[in-house]
């Protein structure tokens, strides 16, 4: 039933992502498989959200030291390490991003 938009879900969620905070996002790992699917999954997900940000991929274990981190890979966004130790997919980081 279209009468008055009742039944129909708006998807706002791009808009919101957009305007909000988010200044940085950054992976941190060795350079294994997981990481750079981390990274990928990272890439996808700005790119679905319509966020024009870099994803950084840091691999200086001095850096990744400085945040705390002992497994990786490990997500950051805005300097805080939201995620550690496990590969990501797509839809986590979007979740993860629309905090």
């Amino acid at each position: 039933m279209s009468l008055f938009n009742f039944g129909k879900k708006m998807d706002l969620s791009c808009c919101y992502i957009a305007e909000s905070s988010i200044k940085s996002i950054t992976v941190l790992g060795s350079g294994c498989k997981a990481c750079h699917a981390l990274h990928e999954s990272c890439k996808e997900a700005v790119a679905e959200l319509g966020i024009n940000i870099e994803v950084e991929y840091v691999t200086d274990m001095q850096k990744i030291a400085s945040y705390g981190v002992m497994r990786m890979p490990a997500l950051v966004i805005n300097e805080k390490v939201v995620s550690f130790g496990k590969s990501l997919k797509t839809a986590e980081v979007i979740e993860l991003l629309k905090k």
